[in-house]
This record gives structure tokens, C-alpha cells and sequence, in this order.
């Protein structure tokens, strides 16, 4: 089981930054990627990005491209995803998920952290 603790979430306003985090933990040599999805009441989940745990290939939602980063520190097993420009929707829980070697789709994901983006 891969455990994962997402924190960083806060209300800002538009134009402003913010820095989630994912620390990843328990049998972290099995994670093949490491997404950051996000959810508003009434939609459906949407990818953000991701970064592949070892290799370092990383990937964006067209909607977050040029304006979100994402970044590990390998020594802490910490997946960032540093939001800047933000506007109103962005706001949303987000999530990070861990998929796993051999997995087809992401398997665990933590508790979420709200993040609120006003006008």
C-alpha cells in the first residue's frame, strides 16, 4: 500500500501563488507516476499533471500549461505542484494519486487539500 498526504491548500486570491504537496510513503518503490488531480462539486475529476517517479517525465493539462509546475524532491519523496497566475477556476480539491508498475489507472490518492481562488 502506497500512502500519500497532501497539504499546502488555502484560499488566495486571483493572481496569486500556491505550493501543494505530496509526501508519498510506504512502498514507494512500486510507484510507477505520481498525478495531481482536481474535483469541484457537479464535475467530474480532472487531471492537472504528472511526473513519472523515476525518470522525471512530467505532463500538463492544456487548462494549467505555463501557469502550474510540477516537481519531486527525490530525497523526501515529495511530488510539489507550485500554481501560479491562479484565477477562480482553479479552485477545486486537489488531489495527488499514485499509480503503480504494471497498473492501468491511479490507485491511491490521499485526503485532498482544498484550494479557493477569489475574484
Amino acid at each position: 500500500q502506497v500512502q500519500l498526504v497532501e497539504s499546502g491548500g488555502g484560499l488566495v486570491q486571483a493572481g496569486d501563488s500556491l505550493r501543494l504537496s505530496c509526501v508519498a510513503s510506504r512502498r514507494t518503490f512500486n510507484i510507477y507516476s505520481v498525478a495531481w488531480f482536481r474535483q469541484t462539486p457537479g464535475k467530474e475529476r480532472e487531471f492537472v499533471g504528472g511526473i513519472r517517479w523515476y525518470g522525471g517525465s512530467i505532463n500538463y493539462a492544456d487548462s494549467v500549461k505555463g501557469r502550474f509546475t510540477i516537481s519531486r524532491n527525490y530525497a523526501r519523496n515529495t511530488v510539489y505542484l507550485q500554481m501560479n497566475s491562479m484565477n477562480p477556476e482553479d479552485t477545486a480539491v486537489y488531489y495527488c494519486e499514485a499509480r503503480l508498475d504494471g497498473a492501468s489507472k491511479y490507485d491511491y490518492w490521499g485526503q485532498g487539500t482544498q484550494v479557493t481562488v477569489s475574484s
